[in-house]
């Protein structure tokens, strides 16, 4: 009987002591960032890594800051605590347009002509570090004349 006993506290002890590990394991680890929210153009499976390149991509293109399209508080120690799923700035759903638009021109009309010839856009070609786009050829930089 008592080491039918001992095979009952073992088991139970087995069974915890999975549970927990297992509890462990599907947390999120401290240094991992957490998943973004609310993505809406972007893949939803993008890596912390990429989606940090493509916003600094954004940001060059476009001469901004983060401040540009995300919601964000000052801290105490004079940083800038963002909600980045925040949808409340309209910027940030202007830029989601502009990503369609851009990947439309990209599929839809630049690789059926040219033969391949053509480089794909992106922000920065019409952009040009302004947040403004520059699309007339008021919007170029003065040339001197010779």
């Amino acid at each position: 009987m008592k080491f039918h006993l001992n095979k009952k506290v073992i088991a139970f002890a087995l069974v915890v002591s999975t549970l927990f590990m297992l509890q462990s394991f599907s947390e999120a680890r401290p240094d991992e960032p957490e998943p973004p929210k609310n993505l809406k153009v972007l893949p939803k499976n993008i890596s912390h890594d990429d989606l940090i390149k493509v916003m600094r991509e954004f940001t060059a293109s476009l001469g901004v800051k983060c401040i540009a399209c995300h919601v964000g508080t000052p801290t105490a120690d004079g940083k800038m605590d963002f909600d980045f799923a925040s949808d409340a700035k309209p910027e940030k759903e202007t830029a989601r347009h502009m990503m369609k638009m851009v990947t439309a021109i990209n599929g839809k009309y630049l690789k059926k002509i040219g033969g391949g010839h053509f480089e794909e856009i992106s922000c920065v070609t019409c952009h040009r570090g302004n947040v403004k786009p520059m699309v007339s050829v008021d919007s170029l930089p003065k040339q001197e004349k010779h």
